[in-house]
Parts: structure tokens; C-alpha cells; sequence
């Protein structure tokens, strides 16, 4: 990936450290929009180390980040008028909130990253500035053990760090109140919906060429009939979860992220059964009740890992019980429905 963000070099006591710009040029933003259609996402990614803009000295704040290029575009962006450090960790291009519940955001890393680039020689202070997203993968005091580094958590948006620096890095309730508006939700949508196509392409083509049995043999005809049903109800349910589902999050039924897109499938089939694109036999109508709530309540599940509503723990908890159960009611669908096709 090109480096264009690093515009020169500055000498430090620890040897020379790239300075970058805060401002964000045409590559930037169209590889965010690259990231955000799901398109070589997990590449997306700039060296671990130390960075600095403007021109930073001795006293001069550190802020940590993950090594996942659109955190690390977000928070040169806010600070493209400080002069201020930037430590990136190692977290294989993952972002801040994901890495720190898969331990890649975390104590370990942070400790060694902070001697890979003797962080010690470069600034007099002891203080590391870590997004609060980032919590759940520090152990504050066992950084200040191993390194000496004593952890502040800054405020949960990039937005709010010049308010926070110039308060004395003290965050207000509002700094620290994780939401998950209609917007924050609206823009992963795009990632949910290009990442699940390739499955999508696959039950397509199976449901479309098993719809052509019947008792008779095999059925061009039925087929074209049967099969183009299919398709449309596969593509409104995925459709319905990967959009309808998470915007519709906060007032759809049920407490975990399974039962919501449960509900939400369920709305889906009545939809589908009123345009009488169920079937009308009661087997294959039966057939789609299962199926449909089953893949919405699957494809909201998924939601989980781009949610702040949940913890690894809860979501663990949830996927041991949900997905069984999603699993038994897609196979008991899929063969009550090509049962139906024989009746």
C-alpha cells in the first residue's frame, strides 16, 4: 500500500520517526469507500510504530490506534492541527473495537510496541492515550507494571479529542457514552451486504435447481416457476436482514441479536406469503416459515461483530444457542420443502 500520508522524517533519541499528514487526499477516501463496499478489507492496513504530526517534542501527548488504515485515517484527521505522537499497534488490519475483543488491541501488544519503538527515549512523560473502545483488551495496570506507561482512555468518537485535550484530557459523560445511532448503523450496511453475496450466489443456485424435482422426474418448466420464487424470497430475506435489520435494531422484538432478526423474518414471511410468493401448497409454506426467520435471525447475528450492544462473552453465549437452532430450522425447511415437491 502506498505511503503517501508520510510526507518527511524527524530525528528522534530513538532514531528517525515518519511524520504524517492529517489531511486526507483522493487515495484516502477512496480506499475508505473501498472498505466500506467489503473489498479487500482485511489489507487495509499501515505499519505498526510511532508516527508523529506537526512537530512534536518531548512533552508532547502520545496516542495509541490500531493498525487498521481507516482508524488511523479517522484520528489524523482530528489531530492534523496538534503536534502529537501516534502509536500504532499491530492488529493484523483490524479496527480498534473488533481487535480489542479478539485480544489483538490489547496488553501484550501495547507493552511491546511501546519497547519495539523505545517510546521511553522519544517523550518525558509517562502517559499513553488509548481509545475507550480499546478497554476491553488493556489492562491498565498491568501495562503501568510492564512499562511504566501509566493508560488514560479517551473519549469513545475522534471527534471529541480536541475538547478532550483542551479539558486537561478529562472526558464528560457524553465523551464517554457509546452510541449506535441510525447512522452508525446505515454505514455498515454496505459491509453486510457485499460480504455475505458468495453464500448468497450459492443457496440461490441450489433452491433454484432442486426446485426443477418432482414426482415426475425433472422440470425445465417448474423449474423457471418454482425456482424464480425461491430466489426472490432468498434475496428478500437477505436483503431484509442486511438492511431492514440493522436499522430497525433498537425496536425490533427480543433482547439478543438472534431473536431480533427472528422477528424480523417473521415480518418478512408475511410479507412474502401475502404476495404469494410462498407457495401454496402447506408444505412449502411451512417449508419457508422455518427457512426464513431462521437465515434473517442468522444474518443479524453476524450483526454482533460490528455492534457496541454486546460483549464477546454474550455474544459466545448467544452463537452456542442461536446457531443450532438456526441450523436444525434452515434443514428442516430445505427438506420439508423439497419433500413438497413430490406431493
Amino acid at each position: 500500500m502506498s505511503k503517501q500520508y508520510i510526507k518527511s522524517w524527524v530525528d528522534t533519541n530513538a532514531g528517525k520517526v515518519p511524520v504524517i499528514t492529517g489531511e486526507l487526499d483522493f487515495q484516502d477516501k477512496l480506499g475508505a469507500l473501498r472498505v466500506r463496499l467489503s473489498i479487500l478489507r482485511m489489507s487495509y492496513m499501515v505499519s505498526p510504530g510511532l508516527y508523529a504530526i506537526g512537530n512534536p517534542n518531548r512533552e508532547s501527548t502520545v496516542f495509541v490506534s490500531a493498525n487498521f488504515k481507516l482508524s488511523f485515517d479517522m484520528l489524523r484527521r482530528e489531530l492534523k492541527d496538534i503536534d502529537t505522537w501516534i502509536l500504532v499497534l499491530d492488529t493484523k488490519g483490524i479496527n480498534v473495537w473488533c481487535a480489542a475483543g479478539k485480544g489483538m488491541f490489547g496488553t501484550q501488544e501495547l507493552v511491546t510496541r511501546i519497547k519495539a519503538t523505545d517510546l521511553e527515549k522519544i517523550v518525558n512523560h509517562r502517559k499513553l492515550i488509548v481509545p475507550q473502545l480499546g478497554a476491553t483488551g488493556i489492562s491498565a495496570h498491568e501495562v503501568k507494571k510492564l512499562s511504566g506507561f501509566s493508560v488514560i482512555f479517551g473519549p469513545v468518537r475522534v471527534m471529541d479529542i480536541p475538547a478532550f485535550l483542551n479539558a486537561g484530557l478529562k472526558a464528560t459523560q457524553e465523551m464517554r457514552r457509546v452510541n449506535f445511532t441510525f447512522y452508525d448503523r446505515f454505514v455498515l450496511i454496505p459491509v453486510e451486504i457485499v460480504g455475505g453475496v458468495k453464500y448468497l450466489l450459492f443457496i440461490t443456485a441450489l433452491f433454484y435447481l432442486l426446485s426443477g424435482l418432482n414426482r415426475n422426474g425433472y422440470s425445465d418448466s417448474i423449474t423457471l416457476n418454482y425456482g424464480s420464487r425461491s430466489i426472490i424470497n432468498l434475496l428478500f430475506v437477505y436483503i431484509g436482514g442486511t438492511v431492514a435489520g440493522p436499522l430497525l435494531l433498537p425496536w425490533l422484538h427480543g433482547r439478543s441479536f438472534a431473536m431480533k432478526g427472528f422477528s424480523a423474518g417473521l415480518v418478512f414471511f408475511v410479507i412474502l406469503y401475502f404476495l404469494k410468493l410462498t407457495g401454496r401448497s402447506v408444505m412449502e409454506i411451512i417449508s419457508w416459515v422455518l427457512i426464513i426467520p431462521a437465515v434473517s435471525s442468522f444474518i443479524l447475528l453476524n450483526f454482533t461483530g460490528a455492534s457496541t450492544y454486546t460483549s464477546i462473552s454474550g455474544v459466545r453465549k448467544e452463537m452456542r444457542i442461536a446457531i443450532p437452532l438456526q441450523a436444525a430450522a434452515v434443514v428442516a425447511g430445505l427438506v420439508i420443502w423439497i419433500i413438497s415437491r413430490f406431493v
